[in-house]
């Protein structure tokens, strides 16, 4: 749940909501439109391997009807994803940035004091 980059910032806005930018070192997580889309395949990816195992579990460990299995299966599910959602978005920030590290992109680089001073002109 911290800034990738400083370890110290903030990276929900809400639950569910990355927020734009880190509160203490100022790097941007939402640089365009569509930068969180790989979070939404990563959390349906994490979510279908879940019910895979589930739907496992429930058929070979229990011998319960299929109303009980549905209840039991549905409430597990969303439960898991309550839980799972904001971190896969915190996992896919993470995976861009070191991607972008990796890259030596300009965004993820730290700036130095001077850098960002006023030139004074």
């Amino acid at each position: 749940g911290k800034c990738p980059r400083c370890g110290e910032g903030t990276l929900y806005a809400s639950r569910f909501r990355v927020t734009d930018s880190c509160t203490e070192c100022g790097l941007v997580y939402r640089r365009e439109q569509g930068a969180m889309t790989g979070h939404l395949y990563l959390s349906a990816v994490i979510t279908q391997i879940f019910v895979a195992i589930l739907i496992g579990v429930l058929f070979i460990f229990t011998d319960w009807d299929k109303t009980t299995s549905f209840a039991v299966g549905f409430t597990a599910l969303g439960l898991f994803w309550w839980w799972s959602a904001p971190k896969s978005a915190g996992l896919w920030v993470a995976i861009e940035f070191m991607t972008d590290v990796g890259n030596r992109e300009d965004w993820v680089m730290k700036k130095s004091p001077e850098s960002e001073a006023p030139s004074g002109r």
